[in-house]
């Protein structure tokens, strides 16, 4: 039988490899939730259990939800023939932060990386491709962070957009160069997506 010692360090291992959390922060952390197990632990438990049982990625957009097709997915209003391009989830996350945008989005999963691996196929670039086609899409919104790997991907993604005859727009001002959106404030989300300009 284990130590009770060996179950807790084996828990502040977990929490270490969350971004973000080194495991000076990772042990702060199991002692506050063991400190605090009817307030904190057990209801932190319950919830993970929930999201592991429910989660799942949006088969549309690529977003996370409870359900096959995404909440933003699934309203009709936000069929604008607008679908903005973004990195990750968190990204789409802070688009919505901002409330400026209110058509829909599509998630790459990362960015071109010949160094991770990472190409068109990893990255539901052919998946965009078919929502262009099928969705009515007039615009593609390309938000992707100013880094070099997401303006190379950018410049991917408007090569094959090229010959669709969709609009093609990048965010503008706001965006600091080597900035993510995830990082950004509300307010300069909503600036950069109202001074898009042509890509």
């Amino acid at each position: 039988m284990a130590d009770a010692r060996d179950e807790i360090d084996a828990l502040i291992s977990q929490f270490a490899r969350l971004p973000g959390l080194g495991p000076r922060s990772a042990r702060r952390m199991v002692l506050h939730l063991l400190q605090r197990r009817d307030t904190t632990l057990r209801p932190l438990v319950v919830a993970l259990d929930r999201v592991a049982q429910t989660a799942q990625v949006c088969s549309r957009c690529g977003n996370i939800a409870t359900s096959p097709i995404c909440d933003i997915c699934a309203e009709p209003k936000r069929a604008t023939g607008e679908i903005c391009v973004v990195e990750d989830v968190a990204d789409l996350w802070a688009m919505e932060r901002g409330q400026a945008f209110s058509g829909r989005y599509h998630v790459l999963g990362g960015t071109l990386s010949a160094l991770d691996s990472m190409g068109p196929e990893e990255l539901r670039i052919p998946q965009l491709l078919d929502r262009i086609a099928s969705e009515n899409i007039r615009e593609v919104i390309l938000a992707l962070g100013a880094t070099v790997d997401g303006q190379t991907t950018a410049h991917y993604i408007a090569e094959a957009v090229e010959q669709t005859g969709v609009t093609l727009s990048a965010l503008a001002q706001g965006v600091p160069v080597g900035g993510e959106l995830d990082f950004l404030d509300d307010g300069t989300i909503g600036a950069a997506l109202r001074s898009r300009r042509a890509f």
